[in-house]
Formats: C-alpha cells, sequence, structure tokens
C-alpha cells in the first residue's frame, strides 16, 4: 500500500514537470510576487484544512527564508489568528472568513493565493472575488479541474489530479517552486 501511495505521487509530480504551461505559470506567478515584494506590498495566502497549513507553510517560507539567508519578505497566512477567524466566523458566518479578511487587509499591487484541492471552497472564492476588488492579483491552487475557482482568478495552478492528498502534495511541490524562484528573483545567488 505505501509503495503504491508513492508510486502514484511520483507520477503526478511527472505530469506536472511535463506540464510546460504549469511551469510557465509558476514562473509567472513568481514574477508577480517579486514585484509586489519590491513595491512594498505582500503576498497573502489563504486555505482550510490541509490547504491552510500549507498557506501557512508557504507564507512562512517567504518571511523567513526558503533556499538561503536573504531579507525577510512580507508575506500572511489569513489562517493564524483565532480572534479573527471566530470573530468572523461567529458575526458573519464561515463563507465570510477571508472575505473580510482580504477587505482589511489587501491593497492594489499585492498578490492573493487561494488554495483549494476541489477549487470550490466557498470562503476562499470569495476572499479572491474580494482581492480582485481591492486591485489584487489572484491566483488559484487547485486540482485537475480548477472547480469554480479556475474562472475567477488571473492565474489557475491545476494540479495533475482528483486524488486530495496528491494535489495537496503538488501545491506544496509548486509553491516552494514558486518561493524558489521569488528567492532567486529578488536575491540572485550563483
Amino acid at each position: 500500500m505505501a509503495g503504491r501511495w508513492m508510486a502514484e505521487s511520483i507520477v503526478v509530480k511527472q505530469r506536472l514537470v511535463e506540464d510546460p504551461r504549469i511551469l510557465d505559470q509558476a514562473l509567472d506567478v513568481a514574477q508577480r510576487c517579486a514585484q509586489a515584494c519590491r513595491e512594498g506590498n505582500k503576498v497573502l495566502f489563504m486555505g482550510n484544512g490541509g490547504s491552510a497549513a500549507d498557506a501557512q507553510h508557504l507564507a512562512g517560507e517567504f518571511v523567513s527564508r526558503f533556499n538561503y539567508d536573504r531579507p525577510g519578505l512580507a508575506s500572511f497566512a489569513l489562517t493564524v489568528d483565532t480572534s479573527v477567524l471566530t470573530a468572523i466566523g461567529n458575526d458573519y458566518g464561515y463563507d465570510k472568513l477571508f472575505e473580510r479578511q482580504v477587505q482589511a487587509c489587501a491593497r492594489s499591487g499585492d498578490v492573493v493565493v487561494g488554495l483549494s484541492t476541489s477549487g470550490n471552497s466557498v470562503n476562499v472564492i470569495k476572499g479572491l472575488d474580494m482581492a480582485r476588488v481591492m486591485g489584487a492579483y489572484t491566483v488559484g491552487m487547485t486540482g485537475e479541474s480548477g472547480g469554480q475557482m479556475k474562472d475567477k482568478v488571473d492565474a489557475c495552478l491545476c494540479m495533475p489530479s482528483r486524488q486530495t492528498p496528491r494535489i495537496q502534495e503538488c501545491h506544496i511541490l509548486i509553491g516552494h517552486v514558486i518561493c524558489g524562484l521569488v528567492e532567486q528573483i529578488m536575491f540572485p545567488k550563483d
């Protein structure tokens, strides 16, 4: 069983590597993130469950470091403040969880990334909709179909799988690729 799961993961990642469209999208997203950071803007991440953990992970790579030491980059996961999360959930409903935070925190020139394996997480979609209203560049990270998110973002990175674990593994992989590219663009190192 374990070996089969690992083999499935490798197959999906091989499909990812062989997809020039998603590789081009990853580079474009990295360039947008670097531009945002250069201009004093930020990168915001959001998602639910495992995608919330991935959002926090990727924000941490921007703020701390990825491959090597360099100045921190402005990035936040909208999944970490329990007081804000529970206040919005209680007062407005869970569907508004990210929309309210994006309205409060996002500005024109920011990059807002929504992670959803299905591409159909209502609260993430509402957050991305608000990000567009605020003038931010929007990025979706989804599974193969892209779900509803596909048509609501500036760039949708659709992982080549319909299996949640494989999609999440690819989200972290492509997220790491983007982090590495941003680092290299902003702080070139031989």
